[in-house]
């Protein structure tokens, strides 16, 4: 597992979002960059976070960032997730794992006892020259965009 830290070049990834549009970290560069990394989509607490992340996206462009989420799940299930509640950035279908491991957010993990290996909901604050300024390791779903801008 790779191990990222603050003040770190951030990974340059390239990706297929919901539409089969292709991005990479350069497409980014002179806005900050918001990479939101969640386990499954149309589950309880990814739907909470991608949510409260578009209630608020005007905010986000305000301050000149972009959003992207970021997870497993193939471009169909992605596509099903982002229309069903209008997110208006993409989400990456990270299928390969490709974007993930270059991250570090795969790994072991438990849930009701049960250890298995999955993806680590972390998000990844990249400023306008492509620097981590922020890793959210602790995130709350209902309350990350709070946790982002501070």
């Amino acid at each position: 597992m790779t191990h990222l830290n603050i003040g770190d070049n951030a990974p340059d990834f390239s990706s297929i979002d919901q539409n089969g549009k292709s991005h990479q970290l350069s497409d980014y560069k002179g806005k900050k960059l918001v990479v939101f990394f969640y386990p499954k989509a149309n589950t309880p607490g990814c739907t909470a976070e991608a949510c409260d992340l578009r209630d608020n996206y005007e905010r986000f462009q305000a301050l000149n960032y972009e959003l992207i989420g970021v997870s497993a799940d193939s471009i169909k299930l992605q596509k099903k997730f982002s229309d069903k509640f209008d997110f208006p950035f993409p989400l990456l279908a990270d299928e390969d794992k490709s974007v993930i491991n270059a991250f570090g957010v795969w790994g072991p993990k438990k849930f009701m006892g049960r250890e298995f290996d999955g993806i680590h909901r972390t998000t990844f604050v990249i400023n306008e020259e492509g620097v981590i300024e922020d890793i959210i390791a602790n995130v709350k779903t209902k309350e990350h965009t709070q946790q982002i801008l501070k």
